[in-house]
């Protein structure tokens, strides 16, 4: 099989399962929480977004391999900052009991693998005058300076009730903007050619970060609130 026969394969199996995660991030996201249908669209959508990663690296290598190393390695820092965010989202349900699990060695590697892959995105932006890796570089500096100061802080973090359910909706909202930027910005506009453009393709490589952060101030809200109400009670104990 020729090498670009073989990135077909890949790449048709990566809008597969991009099509499965969508889905099952959206099944999650409208059921009731905890319920029968979120674990399983949640079960669904954690499994195609491992394979998602899996096909993404040898596409990032197929990028590399045709002379485009800036598309190679931004491919590669999506791919790190989307593995820490999968990782997140099921650790933190997994590990709800125990927050020095959570905080341990993986979360650690991950946490330096994010700030410094961010730091190489902005470096790599910066010197070839590209705004979309700058632009992005946020994230990933971000999500790693978060992480390493829950780490250092994390006997504050377990005090926080639910922590684990913050961490864990934190972590989906980051996954679904992985998922929509995807759809909206490579699958979209193959399917409909006539979404293409520079402008277009700003909005949905942006949009979603924009729709992002509007969720997490509103679950942030929510959840904040209610603890809040938790540490406001137990001083009035």
């Amino acid at each position: 099989m020729e090498l670009a026969d073989a990135y077909a394969v890949v790449k048709w199996l990566h809008i597969g399962l991009g099509a499965v995660a969508l889905g099952g991030f959206w099944g999650a996201g409208l059921s009731r929480k905890g319920g029968a249908l979120h674990r399983r669209a949640g079960q669904a959508f954690a499994l195609a977004m491992a394979g998602i990663i899996v096909t993404g690296v040898p596409m990032a290598g197929y990028a590399l391999h045709r002379g485009h190393p800036v598309t190679a390695a931004f491919l590669a820092y999506l791919l790190v900052i989307t593995a820490t965010g999968v990782w997140s989202g099921w650790r933190a349900i997994a590990d709800k009991r125990d927050v020095r699990a959570y905080t341990g060695p993986v979360f650690v590697a991950l946490a330096a693998l994010s700030f410094a892959s961010g730091a190489a995105m902005l470096a790599l932006g910066l010197a070839k005058g590209h705004p979309l890796p700058i632009g992005f570089s946020a994230i990933g500096l971000g999500i790693g300076a978060s992480m390493l100061r829950k780490r250092r802080n994390r006997d504050a973090l377990a005090a926080r009730p639910r922590w684990w359910m913050i961490e864990h909706y934190n972590a989906m909202i980051g996954n679904g903007v992985a998922v929509h930027i995807a759809f909206l910005g490579i699958g979209l506009p193959r399917l409909l050619p006539m979404l293409g453009g520079a402008t277009l393709q700003q909005l949905a490589w942006f949009g979603p970060v924009a729709v992002a952060l509007a969720a997490k101030l509103w679950a942030d809200r929510r959840w904040g609130a209610q603890h809040n109400a938790a540490k406001k009670e137990s001083a009035q104990r």
